[in-house]
């Protein structure tokens, strides 16, 4: 993302104090200006206005770049981490994000009703292969007529980086950031048959830019016959 637009949005995580913690708005700057993601979330998004689920939203970046970025989707964002859910809400009342909530929802247990779009960024890692097979079917089943699945997930191909990737998360893990360890990273197979039997059309791709982890980006659509 451009520098204007990074700090744009980060300046809506600085503390509300002068001396308070700036962690928030130090990894929100450096992921944003270092990290595809949200400009290829953007992009699958494009021309697509039904609400959007965000499953794993974590501080809700995705809202601040949707709204930065002129669209008015209706959004939700659920996170198991219950003090990011806190911040994301405090954070987006600040910056009067409109037609944004965030709520505590442990998705290993269950999902919120939705119909429209769904995002599921950085997630799949750290559920198991089951808890995902369940969750991609739940996130399937949501989608309006129109509307699209786009997901970024770190996939093993057997590479260097899914290596690398499989060390990160376990170190966000340890420090806290992430609620828990990496359980099962998917392959492109996986995720492909999947979507296969669903009758959606998928278009997955690497998507790791200038990061050193094996991230990709995943869209998918109900096919002419699904639809």
């Amino acid at each position: 993302m451009d520098a204007d637009a990074a700090r744009g949005i980060a300046r809506a995580f600085l503390p509300e104090r002068a001396l308070g913690n700036r962690y928030d708005y130090y990894y929100t700057l450096a992921k944003l200006r270092t990290d595809p993601l949200y400009p290829g979330v953007l992009d699958a998004l494009c021309g697509h206005e039904a609400p959007l689920l965000d499953l794993g939203c974590g501080l809700g970046l995705l809202a601040h770049a949707l709204r930065r970025d002129g669209r008015r989707m209706p959004y939700l964002g659920v996170d198991i981490d219950a003090p990011k859910i806190a911040r994301a809400r405090r954070i987006a009342e600040r910056a009067g994000l409109a037609g944004v909530r965030f709520d505590v929802v442990d998705l290993a247990a269950g999902y919120p009703p939705h119909r429209g779009s769904v995002a599921i960024l950085d997630v799949l890692q750290f559920l198991t292969r089951a808890q995902q097979a369940a969750l991609l079917d739940a996130a399937i089943a949501m989608l309006a007529p129109g509307a699209v699945l786009v997901m970024r997930a770190a996939l093993d191909d057997g590479g260097r980086r899914i290596r690398r990737t499989r060390a990160g998360d376990r170190f966000a893990a340890l420090t806290g950031w992430m609620p828990d360890r990496p359980r099962h990273y998917p392959t492109v197979d996986e995720l492909r048959a999947r979507f296969d039997a669903a009758g959606l059309e998928a278009d997955i791709r690497p998507w790791f830019g200038n990061t050193p982890f094996n991230n990709w980006l995943v869209v998918a659509r109900p096919g002419p016959a699904a639809g």
